[in-house]
């Protein structure tokens, strides 16, 4: 059984929380974990690239002039693909470059990459984190003392302003509710931080359906 460190708002070590593995599919899982993140990244396309084809630009269909008897090279009409202003050959169209995975599988990729955050010593729990108001200065001091500050993605228990607005502009930092985790933010950020409450949240639905929602 792996032990992750608590710390508290300060960033001192305050001592460990068990982590089970069991809970978490036992193993690391990179295929699985390949699929996720390419199903994550294509749903960040857009897909609305569009070109116009012959069928759409404007001109005639006629062959500019007869097919011999001019000295010309052969010419078909103004809208083929060779031509200037003709339309593009195998013109792109608007499609949908999104992917699925079966709502288990987006689980336990989830879980898969909580596990080898743990496995590499890359998450910790932090205790008694509340902000009284927003404070960019704080919640970067705090990194820094967790090692942090160079990509981290802190995971809280229900959304919280100041935490958000303390974190927004500090490079590389990502904040969200535990029941919103999902392989690809997991996996996006060197660290992954718990509050203590989103930990023991996470530890008491890890199987639940609602989590994997992604």
């Amino acid at each position: 059984m792996i032990d992750l460190p608590v710390y508290d708002a300060s960033g001192k070590q305050t001592g460990t929380v068990p982590f089970d593995e069991d809970r978490f599919g036992q193993r690391v899982r990179p295929r699985l974990l390949k699929q996720a993140i390419v199903m994550y990244e294509s749903a960040t396309h857009q897909g609305t690239a569009a070109t116009r084809g012959r069928g759409q630009v404007q001109g005639s269909t006629h062959k500019l002039y007869r097919q011999k008897g001019t000295g010309n090279a052969r010419m078909g009409t103004r809208r083929t693909c060779i031509r200037r202003g003709g339309g593009v050959a195998f013109a792109k169209k608007p499609r949908d470059m999104g992917k699925r995975m079966p709502r288990k599988m987006r689980r336990l990729a989830r879980d898969s990459a909580i596990l080898a955050k743990a496995t590499a010593n890359e998450a910790a729990v932090i205790e008694g984190l509340h902000l009284e108001a927003p404070k960019t200065a704080t919640m970067a001091g705090l990194l820094r003392a967790l090692g942090a500050d160079r990509g981290c993605l802190l995971t809280l228990a229900d959304y919280d302003t100041n935490i958000w607005k303390s974190s927004r502009n500090i490079p590389k930092t990502d904040v969200c509710v535990v029941d919103q985790l999902n392989a690809y933010s997991v996996l996006r950020r060197k660290k992954l931080l718990f509050t203590r409450e989103a930990y023991d949240r996470l530890m008491a639905g890890a199987g639940s359906e609602e989590s994997a929602e992604g």
